[in-house]
């Protein structure tokens, strides 16, 4: 049985500057729960719990320990994007959150909810999480205010309000992928389909390496990337069919995609190293 989290961000969502903000605290050998945690981070004692939940989800620290992900973006002499200036890193990051669904409401919503519904108010999401986790008999693990305060953070996290006030609003971590918009009339949100930012192939195919590596097979059916990848970037059946497309050509020693008998799939040929492929990006893009 699942386990659900939909709590620790104590109500913050995350601000841009708080992933590196919290690895070099990490990498200095800061403790979070040090009493001058506050001082060195420069937050309140709630938002020193948020960053480091954030740093958690994220996957740049695990454990207590920077990941090779998180050394990989933000070290001071090496990181290929400390300061969250290129969208592939917000895609990278956007997709661990919800595939890793270390902060379960990330996966519900993208992979399971936008298959229910493109456009909706609030409450059909809440609605929605808790018939999810009453059919899975986990009725005691639900709690409606807790839900919905996680709700309004992802919301936060992805949704630029329909009237800013300030540059806080636009400060979060994934307002500029524009994957979620608030309606014309500001009562409800829609997935952003049509209008989003593109994913890079690379990014894609780091996609591919995770799927890959956490099902154990070198091939990976058409059904599972577009649940897993395709939903969690909001693309069309076009858009993921077209980007198979493109890697196989690109990669054509790496992988291969077939589409025979209505059944569709990528085959892997050969292994490739998610630092290999983050390699081809960004030395050709920073």
């Amino acid at each position: 049985m699942a386990n659900y989290t939909f709590s620790g961000h104590e109500s913050f969502a995350c601000k841009s500057l708080w992933l590196k903000k919290g690895y070099d605290f990490v990498r200095e050998g800061n403790d979070f729960n040090s009493s001058d945690a506050v001082v060195h981070l420069g937050v309140g004692k709630n938002m020193v719990s948020s960053i480091r939940y954030w740093l958690k989800v994220c996957q740049i620290v695990e454990e207590g320990n920077i990941t090779r992900l998180g050394e990989y973006l933000f070290d001071n002499q090496t990181g290929k994007d400390p300061y969250l200036e290129d969208l592939a890193t917000l895609w990278l990051l956007h997709f661990n959150l919800v595939f890793n669904a270390q902060a379960s409401i990330y996966q519900i919503f993208f992979c399971e909810f936008q298959r229910e519904r493109m456009q909706f108010v609030k409450e059909q999401l809440v609605n929605h999480v808790k018939h999810k986790l009453f059919d899975e008999g986990m009725r005691n693990s639900y709690n409606e205010n807790t839900v919905k305060k996680d709700i309004d953070v992802l919301f936060h996290n992805y949704a630029l309000p329909r009237k800013p006030k300030s540059n806080e609003d636009f400060s979060m971590l994934f307002i500029d992928l524009d994957l979620l918009r608030i309606t014309p009339d500001g009562k409800g949100y829609y997935f952003n389909i049509e209008g989003k930012r593109k994913v890079p192939m690379q990014i894609f195919l780091y996609a591919l390496v995770k799927l890959k590596d956490k099902q154990g097979d070198s091939t990976i059916s058409y059904e599972e990337i577009r649940h897993h990848i395709g939903m969690a970037y909001c693309m069309t059946d076009a858009e993921i069919i077209d980007m198979l497309k493109q890697l196989a050509n690109r990669y054509s020693d790496k992988l291969a995609y077939s589409d025979e008998s209505g059944i569709r799939q990528i085959q892997f040929i050969e292994d490739i190293q998610e630092k290999q492929i983050l390699d081809d990006y960004y030395e050709a893009n920073v």
